[in-house]
């Protein structure tokens, strides 16, 4: 099974993980690393390091912003490990769609890839999908 490490600015990766763990129950090979202010990127290192070891098999580092230190760092560790993959931004519709399709995906790049599109894809409006809706309706009806 590919192992999730979970990361980002403030409280957001435990909090994204009370949300999987809300809907969809407790997930195996699943960790949190937060950043909260006042942590140094020194220690947050030290902290991704030590969970990224503590992982048999690929790894998909998910992490809250492009650029920021979560992502930097977690993009360091990854260069130096083999089936280690980052991917900037993450949702609940992201996780809804790929947690359940680990144990069937065989590389952390091809979960990396789904992962992304299945997060882009989560990512609507009312508006969006009222519209949708109607030109389905439209082409059904032969208009």
């Amino acid at each position: 099974m590919i192992s999730l490490i979970l990361t980002g600015h403030g409280r957001i990766a435990s909090g994204i993980e009370e949300a999987i763990i809300q809907v969809f129950g407790a997930q195996a090979d699943l960790h949190v690393v937060d950043f909260p202010d006042g942590m140094g990127t020194g220690e947050l290192e030290v902290k991704l390091a030590e969970v990224l070891g503590g992982c048999g098999g690929d790894v998909v580092f998910c992490t809250d912003l492009l650029g920021g230190s979560p992502f930097r760092l977690a993009s360091t560790l990854a260069q130096a490990r083999p089936g280690t993959e980052v991917i900037a931004g993450m949702n609940l519709a992201m996780f809804a769609e790929m947690l359940f399709e680990r144990d069937d995906i065989a590389t952390a790049a091809e979960f990396r890839q789904r992962a992304i599109e299945a997060g882009q894809g989560g990512i609507t409006s009312l508006a969006n999908r009222l519209a949708r809706q109607r030109q389905r309706a439209e082409a059904v009806d032969g208009l």
